[in-house]
């Protein structure tokens, strides 16, 4: 995921350098959650579960080997996605750069490893807007 300008300042000046090693090297180009292979296009059914060519398997979330899809409205359902991962701090804190702390994520598995954060910060923002509203006796849009 790309950095935001106003963050950019909390990672290391080497972090293009740190995190290709983790998602190449260290990962193998591979999702540390799900086992997508980073930069081809996936065929998934939007809930966790993807299609595994290298391996000629469908796979779920968690990169297991799962049981032939073989309903008709499931089919009809399957999309594609062009993979690309991204390094990810498992405890949220970009400060800490050891390598037990950072992980190879594609997008999905980034997003549900950042949703308790996001949660957190939409909270705060909205909580601002209404503090704001309540000080200055303005709508809280």
């Amino acid at each position: 995921m790309p950095i935001r300008r106003e963050h950019r300042f909390f990672y290391p000046i080497d972090w293009p350098q740190l995190s290709a090693v983790i998602r190449f090297r260290r990962a193998g180009g591979r999702c540390d959650g799900c086992r997508r292979p980073h930069g081809q296009t996936v065929w998934h059914l939007g809930d966790g579960r993807w299609w595994d060519a290298q391996a000629a398997s469908w796979r779920d979330g968690g990169g297991r080997s799962i049981d032939p899809v073989v309903s008709v409205d499931v089919l009809a359902t399957i999309r594609a996605t062009r993979v690309v991962l991204a390094t990810a701090h498992r405890n949220h804190d970009t400060a800490d750069n050891t390598s037990a702390n950072l992980a190879a994520f594609c997008q999905r598995c980034h997003m549900i490893h950042d949703r308790p954060e996001h949660r957190r910060r939409r909270w705060l923002t909205l909580f601002r807007r209404k503090a704001l509203g309540d000080l200055f006796g303005g709508p809280y849009g």
